[in-house]
């Protein structure tokens, strides 16, 4: 269901990729906050089981206070990823506040992580609103809003900048058409506001426009937010892969997870250059059922199987992803999230069973 190839043209990972070996590969281990290490072990625990080839590298990512009052991720963790080259992270909390820098924010600028990208499909025997989405949000991840560049104007008025440049639109938008090819898709939609933000938004659609004229096997299409959002709640499935800006891919995808099921089954992974690949779970920490045995692991799991097929272990990955689809069939074996029954651990022993 998640599949998740990258083109050779755009991954410098490729040396990792190899189908046909399965020595024991390191992978760096951000077990995140609240439910964070509940999940991580969960999944730690039905990859042992299923006898993927990962060692884990786990590291601490509590924050470090620098001499000008900022936090920043602690030496460690960036020299474990730059070594590793893979992680895989649960839910990290972001104090509010002036100094307090968030850690996701601060892994994707140091690692230069430019893709976000969100599968989202319908799960077997999980009811919703919908029972035929098959689609991919692609995000650029390193500027537009999300930029931080933010400054007082006069008291009472503030100014937050919106960066777009040329290469890093290029860069998400050839990704986005190379992932589409990959994976046997059949349409790009480049998503926008460029009837109102003409320089912004008019620059990243003509860098889409550029790129997609080298993949003329793919057809392309352009659409507004607005209009997106309400055909996406009309009629999903006339959706493949979309690509967009930072601020309207955070919000993009999250309206996407909630026609599957929520953040709690929807899987990401964020590409990087020099072949760095960090998937993740997206959704929050959940400090209020923390250490009660109530989390839901799925999407964190699944972001390990998107993980696993990206270093080219598609048998584990395959394994894997099909023993938590048969568990989440069952109302008795799902979490609460979930309309079930069962607590982490019994949601996790049961996909162990299956393997």
């Amino acid at each position: 269901m998640f599949r998740f190839f990258l083109s050779s043209r755009l991954s410098s990972t490729r040396r990792l990729l190899s189908s046909s070996s399965h020595e024991v590969k390191r992978v760096t281990l951000i077990a995140g906050d609240g439910i964070g290490p509940e999940i991580s072990a969960a999944v730690q625990k039905i990859f042992a089981v299923a006898k993927a080839p990962i060692e884990w590298d786990p590291v601490d990512v509590t924050p470090v206070k620098l001499p000008d009052g900022k936090t920043t991720v602690p030496q460690a963790v960036l020299d474990s990823i730059h070594t590793n080259k893979i992680g895989l992270k649960g839910p990290l909390a972001t104090q509010i506040g002036k100094g307090h820098v968030s850690l996701n924010l601060t892994l994707r600028r140091t690692f230069n992580l430019y893709a976000n990208v969100r599968p989202c499909m319908s799960l077997p025997g999980l009811q919703t609103l919908y029972d035929d989405v098959n689609l991919v949000t692609i995000r650029e991840n390193t500027e537009g809003e999300y930029s931080g560049i933010e400054h007082l104007v006069v008291e009472g008025v503030v100014q937050s900048i919106k960066l777009i440049t040329r290469n890093a639109s290029n860069r998400v938008a050839q990704f986005a058409f190379e992932h589409a090819r990959a994976n046997n898709r059949r349409l790009v939609t480049a998503v926008h506001k460029a009837n109102i933000m003409k320089m912004t938004d008019g620059l990243f659609l003509r860098c889409c426009r550029e790129v997609s004229e080298a993949y003329r096997d793919i057809k392309y299409e352009e659409a507004f937010l607005d209009t997106v959002c309400l055909s996406m709640v009309q009629d999903p499935s006339q959706f493949d892969v979309l690509v967009m800006p930072n601020l309207y891919g955070d919000i993009l995808s999250d309206l996407c997870a909630g026609l599957v099921g929520g953040l709690g089954v929807t899987p990401s992974g964020n590409i990087g250059h020099d072949g760095v690949a960090i998937f993740e779970a997206v959704h929050g920490t959940a400090p209020d059922i923390a250490g009660q045995d109530k989390a839901n692991p799925t999407a964190l799991l699944l972001s390990g199987v998107m993980m696993l097929r990206h270093m080219g272990l598609k048998e584990f990955a395959d394994r894997i992803e099909s023993a938590v689809m048969e568990t989440i069939k069952m109302k008795e074996t799902r979490t609460g999230d979930l309309g079930g029954l069962a607590s982490c651990s019994q949601f996790t022993d049961s996909i162990c069973s299956k393997l």
